[in-house]
């Protein structure tokens, strides 16, 4: 018996970011606006959203963190204030390299959508 394979339409990806769907539809909007933005363009605008969710993200720990009291590394006594905020960047950071929660994606394609706009009219 011979099982065939569906194939996925062209998927066009940009390293860490994939143009595959939006709302689980093709995001073609996205992928002809990337026809038209140079590829150190979209290494910067990836960067920079990575780098805003990884804020986002810090500043979230940060909050979810800060009414904690007791002993250990999350405790209340002086020096724990210091190492939480480094723990939490680096919690941040390593979330938002392996993927975060999405805000990254949306921070690309709105980059992305806003060079392409300015590439058309200039």
């Amino acid at each position: 018996m011979q099982t065939s394979m569906i194939t996925p339409p062209h998927v066009v990806t940009s390293s860490a970011f994939s143009v595959e769907s939006r709302n689980g539809r093709p995001d073609f909007e996205l992928a002809a606006a990337l026809q038209k933005v140079s590829p150190q363009q979209q290494s910067k605008a990836q960067k920079t959203a990575t780098d805003f969710e990884a804020m986002f993200l810090n500043s979230m720990f940060s909050q979810m963190t800060s009414g904690l009291k007791g002993e250990g590394p999350f405790g209340d006594t002086p020096g724990t204030g210091v190492w939480r905020s480094m723990l939490t960047e680096q919690y941040s950071k390593n979330f938002a390299k392996a993927g975060g929660v999405g805000v990254a994606t949306e921070v690309y394609r709105t980059l992305i959508m806003q060079q392409a706009k300015t590439i058309r009219t200039a």
